[in-house]
């Protein structure tokens, strides 16, 4: 089932051309996050001549940017999951359509933007 936003303004509604070309989007991003996964988790983090960086500070860098990445992917496959479910482009706090403008510039957003900025304010 796919959730086609009908209710709100026009800015928020989804077409069927916009929810495939999400899904597209998010399965690309799927892609390039695994393989950067295995990039990094491939690549001896002692090896290789990188002036003025000890072997720690690289297994840092690569610890910090697998984690980015994986955090990335779970974002990417739980938006494919709600588009699977039917829920995708609903704000998981307010229950509010998420804008189409705003799906569009990030596919795998869970909250509206008025949401979002709440959450980041209470950081």
């Amino acid at each position: 089932m796919v959730n086609q936003q009908i209710i709100g303004d026009p800015g928020t509604r989804l077409s069927p051309e916009d929810l495939a070309a999400l899904r597209e989007n998010l399965r690309e991003q799927r892609l390039f996050r695994e393989e950067q996964l295995r990039r990094i988790t491939a690549r001896p983090t002692g090896d290789g001549p990188e002036p003025g960086r000890g072997t720690a500070e690289r297994t840092e860098v690569a610890v910090r940017l697998a984690a980015s990445a994986r955090m990335v992917l779970a974002d990417v496959e739980a938006a494919l999951d709600r588009m699977d479910e039917g829920t995708y482009g609903s704000c998981h706090l307010c229950r509010g359509p998420v804008a189409r403008e705003r799906l569009l510039i990030v596919p795998q957003a869970r909250y509206c933007a008025r949401c979002q900025q709440v959450r980041e304010a209470g950081r």
